[in-house]
């Protein structure tokens, strides 16, 4: 049994408390919403912690976990270890490992990938850090890992950045993934030929080179709402497409599909494109194609 606290109870912080405690582990969390909590503050939940402490941080990436890291190293001793779970842009890492290493304190940066189902099916974890301080963690590890080998859910991807870094690329192609599902349904509807499209999707789960667990949340919607009638195509982006077309820039590694699918998030979120209105008039204009005028 390892002890841990855990700051941040929300989707996903409060799954992995449940998880790591169905396992045996003693999990002390810390959250505002007062219905969820176990601790009033980071100062009582630090004080619930025998040393040397772990204390995992699940906060929305940014500020809040910048500002949660500097009053946690205000309030952990030498010899204790910080890791941080979140979404965090990678650069933040070498920061924050700084910060807490000037105190005696250790930091690993983890990509979690699992969502909500993460609580059944476990959690893929990419981790950056020390070596020793990642073996110190791995009872925790393991128990958040999906069952079966671990290095088929688990990976010490590198130093320090290096989690948050696997997980921003990994972010990356999930976004471009998503896209193409998107975008041969939306074919499928289109084809008049086609007349069961929720079929034809759900019969590639099994067999097909294009089966996956995307593929399956897919079909899983479509089950609830064969046309997706009740969804308005509006998409937002949490910031790692952009910051792995950003990395992608810096090492010219060309990406063109992970940014088609991050513009096309952009896309979604336009009711009246000045640029698809440019467009209808230059195509006017050069060869009298006909154009929709606004009332039309």
């Amino acid at each position: 049994m390892v002890q841990l606290g855990l700051v941040g109870l929300g989707k996903m912080g409060f799954n992995m408390r449940e998880r790591l405690r169905a396992a045996g582990h003693e999990v002390v969390g810390y959250d505002r919403n007062a219905e969820v909590t176990d601790t009033g503050s980071l100062a009582e939940l630090v004080s619930a912690l025998a040393a040397p402490r772990m204390v995992w941080v699940m906060v929305p990436a940014g500020e809040a976990t910048r500002q949660t890291v500097a009053e946690l190293g205000d309030l952990l001793s030498e010899g204790d270890l910080l890791i941080d779970g979140g979404n965090s842009r990678f650069s933040d890492d070498k920061k924050n490992a700084e910060l807490l290493a000037g105190k005696g304190i250790g930091y690993l940066d983890v990509g979690v990938s699992g969502g909500v189902w993460g609580k059944e099916n476990g959690y893929g974890l990419m981790v950056g850090g020390d070596k020793a301080h990642v073996e110190q963690a791995m009872p925790i590890f393991d128990a958040l890992r999906p069952d079966g080998p671990r290095e088929e859910g688990f990976a010490h991807a590198g130093s320090v950045g290096a989690g948050h870094y696997a997980k921003m690329v990994h972010n990356g192609i999930e976004y471009g993934l998503m896209q193409a599902y998107a975008e041969g349904f939306e074919l499928l509807e289109a084809a008049k030929v086609v007349e069961d499209v929720p079929a034809v999707i759900k019969a590639w789960q099994r067999g097909t080179v294009v089966r996956s667990w995307l593929l399956e949340l897919l079909v899983r919607a479509l089950d609830e709402d064969p046309e997706l009638d009740d969804l308005e195509g509006y998409v937002e982006d949490s910031g790692e497409g952009r910051w792995t077309l950003e990395e992608a820039i810096n090492n010219a590694v060309p990406a063109p599909v992970i940014s088609a699918a991050l513009f096309a998030r952009f896309s979604s979120r336009q009711k009246d494109s000045s640029a698809m209105r440019a467009v209808a008039a230059l195509r006017n204009q050069f060869g009298g194609h006909s154009v929709k005028k606004v009332g039309e």
